[in-house]
């Protein structure tokens, strides 16, 4: 069964499970109203903000929501770098494509330069720091870190040339606090820690995939509660969980999933004949 007649069978505007869904239809955590306004503030004076987290509590998904929310603003420019582990040359590469400087890897110093006098001609006219964001920046090499701190400040370190967002796993701000880049680490205005997500979150975010899908009908209410309190707080697993079960569903022409499917699919003992 393909995708469309997956959607039609169940009466699904897109499958909610899957990382593909609109934009529109993310939901939010609850922490992220009040992130997003303190970004908003920070545009205006620039810096750096973080985020962090385990793998699977929708951290990119939280900047998918940023990037949206961010890039339909016409006075706002958002650069979303793609190759977070570059070398120093490739680094500077990619930061030219974003913002549209046209830069050599052989003169590095003429990069800098015209990197930062295309931030500061983009400030006096809009008055907004464009914006970086950089996911898995865990990854990054130091030298690209300590390069980013430097080209973002100016004025002895009294203005902000840019918005910084860096987002990573828990190995992230662990990085911070080494010698080398104990600096930068000082400089995360905001910090948003994503954890394990509570019971009731959970709910809510089913309710609102459901929701959003149209079709609140596809689950029993035992079987998400099921599924919550079997993921571990995780919304990757319970995607991947809920993924799995609505497969089955079809396979089986069920007009609904409940939680005897949830047994027969993730019960360690063989289903009886």
């Amino acid at each position: 069964m393909n995708d469309k007649q997956l959607l039609a069978y169940y009466g699904l505007k897109w499958n909610p499970f899957l990382p593909s869904i609109p934009v529109e239809a993310l939901w939010q955590p609850p922490s992220m109203n009040s992130f997003i306004f303190r970004l908003e503030n920070m545009t205006m004076n620039g810096g750096f903000a973080l985020i962090s987290g385990e793998p699977g509590l929708g951290k990119s998904k939280t900047l998918q929501l940023i990037a949206n929310k961010f890039g339909k603003l016409d006075e706002v420019v958002v650069g979303v770098m793609e190759r977070p582990q570059s070398s120093v040359g490739d680094f500077y590469r990619e930061m030219g494509v974003l913002f549209g400087v046209n830069l050599s890897p052989a003169n590095r110093y003429g990069g800098f330069k015209d990197l930062r006098e295309r931030w500061k001609n983009h400030v006096k006219t809009t008055l907004f720091r464009p914006i970086l964001i950089i996911d898995e920046a865990q990854e990054m090499l130091t030298g690209c870190l300590n390069e980013l701190r430097l080209l973002n400040s100016t004025d002895f370190d009294s203005q902000n040339l840019l918005t910084t967002i860096l987002c990573g796993d828990t190995r992230l701000p662990e990085r911070f606090r080494t010698r080398a880049l104990m600096s930068l680490g000082s400089r995360m205005q905001f910090r948003m820690k994503l954890d394990p997500y509570i019971r009731e979150d959970l709910m809510n975010y089913m309710d609102h995939c459901l929701n959003t899908a149209g079709a609140l009908h596809l689950m029993t209410k035992t079987l998400i509660k099921t599924l919550v309190d079997h993921c571990a707080g995780n919304l990757r697993v319970l995607n991947n969980m809920s993924s799995e079960m609505l497969s089955s569903g079809i396979e089986k022409e069920l007009n609904q999933l409940d939680e005897k499917l949830f047994i027969e699919i993730f019960s360690r003992q063989p289903p009886k004949k």
